[in-house]
């Protein structure tokens, strides 16, 4: 059985960690083939892209039976966890998050790597490390604190509360929770809108607020202008504004 299912539907690429059995925990074979998925992602054809999780379970992170076989934890996770998450980040399209079960650990961090996350309503989210005498790791500290500001976060990840969906929702984790049954509809109708939008201004527009927590005002003041010129070269920005001039409805092919 392969350790990530990659299947695509027109424009919208569907990456699922497919250890079910394990709540899809991650290993060194899940992360290389999940390597393999976001490199298949890049294809400019694929629009949006949608990560979840196979059977119960989104991820519960890091399989601990062969975490203590790894040695030199820092180096593993530089070799493991580190690229894919920069991967997920330098793709130039929306990521979603389809969260339909325990996402806990380092799966937390994989979700909150992602550009959007919706939810199942029996879907949980757990910190997971500081239970066992550890750090947030994956990006979590970096992703969490974005999402939360450095106190709630902190009060989140060293307490271990479990969270519900309907509490993920509430605290901004997650944009929308819907029924179990109903959550891969919902993933792939979103992940189609969002397939269906000018990709190459989404993508810029995805650098840019990573650019923002770190650039001063000036800076970021260029920044939008390099990526605004970039993107009134764009065969969208064309179509859009010959739509809006023509009232009728854009027809973008992402280019």
């Amino acid at each position: 059985m392969a350790e990530v299912e990659s299947t695509r539907a027109g424009a919208v690429q569907t990456i699922t960690l497919n250890r079910p059995d394990k709540m899809n925990a991650f290993t060194r074979a899940l992360h290389g083939a999940l390597r393999e998925a976001l490199k298949e992602a890049r294809d400019p054809e694929v629009r949006a892209v949608v990560i979840t999780g196979a059977g119960r379970g989104f991820c519960a992170g890091q399989d601990l039976t062969e975490f203590g076989e790894s040695g030199d934890v820092g180096a593993a996770l530089r070799e493991t966890y580190h690229p894919n998450v920069l991967a997920i980040r330098a793709l130039e399209k929306p990521v979603i998050a389809a969260v339909n079960g325990a996402c806990a650990g380092a799966g937390l961090s994989l979700a909150c790597a992602c550009d959007i996350r919706i939810a199942a309503d029996n879907a949980s989210f757990v910190p997971g490390f500081i239970g066992i005498g550890l750090v947030p790791d994956a990006g979590g500290t970096y992703f969490i604190h974005r999402l939360l500001g450095a106190s709630r976060a902190f009060e989140w990840m060293s307490s271990n509360r479990r969270l519900t969906a309907a509490e993920a929702h509430a605290w901004g984790i997650v944009s929308e929770v819907v029924e179990g049954d109903a959550l891969p509809a919902r993933a792939a109708e979103l992940a189609s809108f969002y397939a269906g939008l000018p990709t190459r201004a989404l993508g810029m527009t995805k650098r840019l607020f990573d650019h923002a927590d770190t650039a001063t005002l000036e800076e970021q003041l260029e920044h939008e202008a390099q990526l605004q010129a970039a993107a009134t070269q764009t065969d969208d920005f064309r179509e859009g504004v010959a739509a809006f001039l023509e009232k009728r409805e854009a027809r973008f092919s992402g280019r």
